[in-house]
């Protein structure tokens, strides 16, 4: 049927799907809990996905073009997924490698638990910020910590929301990421004036988080913390030797990420440096681990690694908390968080190949009466956006494509766009279990979204900042034509 034959969807249509999804969500959690993104979640959003196709298919489209728009959808996904299956990999490794056991190690004798949580989104957003990537922080430093956190005694949830917080706030006001660079490019704002402009809502978000995690680290119970530490590092230094030698994996992705090589590269250089660590300092483990008498040490160590990498390394200290810490990683660990990905891209695929979600953002534009219901109608339809589309960059660039010529109308400086698409689009992604980022963190640091979610303070807290602002005008700047050209330009 060719375009001008196709019915234009209605509120209702564009709902129905949405409503059903969002029944189906909160039907998950309630008989599932955390474990719906074990497959419950992935169940409701294809289910809804039949949905709008169907209404698709009321409205006159074909099953040839709903598909394409799914595939294009999963194809936008496709980076994400290699990357999830390849930091499964690099968990394996670095653990047989004692990377993460070192950095567990160095990290119990450093950090007190007290500050542990604050401490932990400070590093986390210092790294961030010089390597511009939240997922690499969370792959490389946010493992180390969960396991500290762990080894500690302390709440691993409160640390993911901890890591999280640092990360993002990291990776939002890095010149290097690429959520920093696509949003005043979307926009038509300069990077750098675009992140001058976010300080005024990110800095204050930062330090509610800080100010929050400090608190739940001097209220934590750390009174047995003394006497399990003596035991955890004996058992670290007996198991994996512990030293500074073995982070030269961790320094390698660090050193790619700043050199800003892409992340499916870095990380999988990543894994093949862990891979060499557990060759030549993890020999008789790496033997001990594969527990194959028949087999010549080379073969065994070359299985070893083998293993690690597809699925995963399983520790045997002979303590409990630290085998179960210590026992992950491997592809075959993220294969459920890449069905739930699929799954929600072939649903916002649909949403948006049917015109669904353009008349859902339709009829929020006609909300808009005013500068302040404008920015914060671009902070909602972005949320929604990574709730439908289960993705970041759609959630910047499809609102932002469609608000642009509203700002500029309304004589507002794109920087004004910019930032609520970051205060919005990019810290929010992770606190959707479905979202890639949401799937990513939650598969990486071990710890279910929803569980995480209410500690991930700057994320929670940024979006509300940003409203506050629009609601009593601070900070809005006004368009100045003679300059709008030139940051075009530049951006």
């Amino acid at each position: 049927m060719s375009d001008s034959q196709l019915k234009q969807p209605s509120l209702f249509d564009a709902l129905a799907p949405v409503i059903a999804l969002i029944t189906m969500l909160g039907a998950a959690v309630y008989l599932f809990s955390s474990d719906s993104s074990s497959g419950a979640n992935q169940i409701a959003l294809i289910l809804a996905a039949c949905i709008a196709i169907l209404i698709g298919y009321k409205n006159g489209y074909s099953w040839n073009q709903m598909e394409r728009g799914i595939i294009k959808s999963i194809g936008v996904a496709t980076g994400a997924l290699l990357i999830l299956f390849t930091v499964g990999s690099l968990i394996g490794t670095w653990i047989l490698a004692g990377t993460v056991p070192t950095m567990i190690y160095y990290g119990m004798q450093i950090l007190h638990p007290q500050y542990f949580y604050a401490a932990s989104c400070i590093l986390c957003a210092v790294v961030a910020i010089s390597i511009g990537s939240s997922w690499t922080v969370a792959g490389t430093i946010g493992i180390a910590l969960i396991g500290i956190a762990s080894a500690m005694g302390l709440d691993i949830n409160i640390t993911a929301g901890a890591i999280i917080s640092g990360a993002y706030f990291g990776d939002k006001m890095s010149p290097l990421s690429d959520t920093t660079n696509l949003a005043p490019a979307v926009a038509g704002s300069n990077i750098f004036s675009h992140i001058k402009h976010m300080t005024w809502t990110t800095v204050p978000s930062i330090i509610i988080a800080l100010i929050v995690f400090t608190f739940l680290g001097l209220s934590a119970d750390v009174s047995s913390f003394n006497s399990q530490l003596g035991d955890t590092l004996t058992l670290l230094e007996n198991t994996y030797q512990p030293g500074l030698h073995l982070l030269l994996p961790l320094l390698v992705v660090l050193f790619l990420a700043n050199k800003k090589m892409p992340a499916f590269p870095t990380v999988i250089i990543g894994t093949l440096a862990g891979a060499i660590c557990a060759a030549i300092f993890q020999f008789d483990n790496v033997i001990t681990y594969v527990n194959d008498p028949q087999l010549l040490p080379v073969i065994a160590i070359i299985k070893g690694i083998w293993i690690a990498m597809f699925d995963g390394y399983v520790a045997n200290t002979g303590d409990a908390v630290l085998d179960n810490l210590l026992s992950r990683g491997g592809m075959s660990s993220m294969v459920t968080t890449v069905w739930l990905i699929l799954c929600a891209m072939a649903f916002g695929g649909v949403m948006e190949v049917t015109g669904l979600l353009a008349r859902l953002l339709e009829s929020i534009m006609n909300l808009v009466t005013g500068t302040s219901s404008l920015i914060i109608t671009t902070l909602g339809v972005c949320i929604g956006a990574n709730v439908i589309t289960a993705d970041q960059y759609i959630a910047i660039v499809l609102p932002g494509r469609m608000l642009k010529m509203e700002y500029q109308k309304r004589k507002l400086a794109p920087v004004n766009l910019s930032r609520s698409l970051e205060d919005s689009a990019t810290v929010t992604s992770p606190l959707i279990p479905w979202n890639t980022c949401g799937a990513f963190m939650a598969s990486t640091l071990g710890v279910a979204t929803i569980a995480y979610l209410p500690y991930a303070i700057f994320n929670l807290v940024c979006p509300f900042i940003s409203a506050s602002y629009a609601y009593f005008n601070i900070k809005i700047e006004p368009l100045d034509e003679s300059t709008l050209s030139e940051e075009t330009q530049a951006s």
